[in-house]
């Protein structure tokens, strides 16, 4: 996997456009200069994904007059000419952001192609639709598939189709309910999903109604890092759907991803580096090695010749590196601090160590 697909899920926003901007080129056009200028605002990554269907052969003849099937008559309703999409497609590309397109079929899969998508969505439906997931793999584009209501065998069996090919692919977790209720969200999939596929990347498809910033807090801290929502705008007399995200949404639906990244800081692969001010801090609790009694030169510490309190004083001998046995090579009054300096110590012969006992306490 090349150092560019394996990044270019890493902290990704998908925003699609709702029930496919309603087939209205205008509307598209838009909500992508709206979400554009978020985007920049709050200077994320963002792919503006759009949905591919070869309408006429998509919906069988004999079912094009059935209105009362919901998804029918949806899809009739929102179609739109080839060309259009491509000028959609250029407007997503002047407003920064990267186009990606969900194919529900052979013909979606080729406008991928030739719209020159980044990445390429599977939709918790098709996860073992395998005549649709041939035609995608054979484009070798990154995927990211939703999990939905799939079963793990299926999204097992994904996960190998495609890295058994070498092609990116990112997982997310998904409820399929629209809108999602907060007791539905089931944000420790998360975790699930990040220990069954620890070599991929794992991100949060949502449809929830109401929050824009708790559960991509909390899913952040779980270890997802792509993240995708619905969005749409209030105009044209149409109402927004409960699941999608405004313009306004989206700005906070952004911050608390930064918020988020500021809270959880540095990458749970390894130990955090604490900044100077934390160690400062905390060797203001350390307590020192003070003598309980005059010691001469040449004495032999044992533990009832010292005892431990606050404050640390520069160069003092601390808790951390107290070694009993040790030799006094100079004296020290009683109550008086034990130094570096008084001590053969093998801390005095590391220059660095010297320097760190130096320069650290009161």
């Amino acid at each position: 996997m090349s150092v560019i697909h394996g990044n270019i899920f890493d902290e990704l926003f998908v925003l699609e456009l709702a029930s496919n901007h309603w087939g209205r080129l205008e509307r598209g056009i838009k909500i992508v200069h709206d979400f554009g200028r978020i985007v920049r605002h709050n200077n994320v990554k963002a792919a503006i994904k759009l949905q591919f269907r070869d309408v006429d052969n998509f919906i069988h003849k004999d079912f094009r007059g059935r209105t009362d099937i919901r998804y029918i008559k949806k899809t009739l309703d929102t179609q739109m000419p080839w060309e259009k999409y491509r000028i959609l497609c250029e407007e997503v590309r002047k407003n920064n952001c990267m186009i990606m397109a969900t194919p529900f079929d052979e013909v979606g899969v080729e406008k991928c192609v030739e719209f020159n998508c980044a990445i390429i969505k599977i939709a918790s439906s098709d996860l073992n639709d395998w005549v649709l997931l041939e035609k995608i793999a054979k484009t070798k584009k990154p995927v990211i598939a939703s999990t939905g209501g799939s079963s793990l065998k299926d999204i097992d069996d994904l996960v190998t189709f495609f890295t058994n090919r070498n092609i990116p692919i990112a997982i997310n977790h998904c409820v399929s309910i629209y809108p999602s209720e907060d007791k539905e969200l089931e944000l420790n999939q998360i975790d699930f999903l990040k220990a069954r596929y620890p070599h991929l990347t794992i991100g949060f498809s949502t449809h929830e109604q109401h929050s824009w910033d708790a559960s991509i807090m909390m899913a952040y801290a779980k270890g997802a890092r792509t993240f995708e929502r619905h969005i749409d705008i209030d105009a044209d007399g149409i109402p927004v759907s409960p699941y999608c995200t405004t313009p306004e949404n989206c700005d906070k639906w952004f911050r608390a991803f930064h918020k988020a990244k500021e809270m959880c800081g540095a990458p749970g692969t390894a130990k955090r580096i604490p900044p100077e001010k934390e160690i400062k801090y905390l060797d203001g609790l350390v307590r020192g090695i003070y003598a309980s009694h005059d010691l001469p030169e040449g004495h032999v510490v044992t533990e009832k010749d010292i005892y431990l309190s606050i404050p640390l004083q520069k160069g003092q001998i601390s808790c951390r590196e107290l070694f009993f046995g040790e030799k006094l090579i100079r004296p020290v009054k009683a109550d008086g601090a034990i130094t570096i300096d008084h001590m053969d110590t093998p801390y005095s012969q590391n220059p660095e160590l010297r320097q760190l006992i130096m320069n650290r306490g009161i």
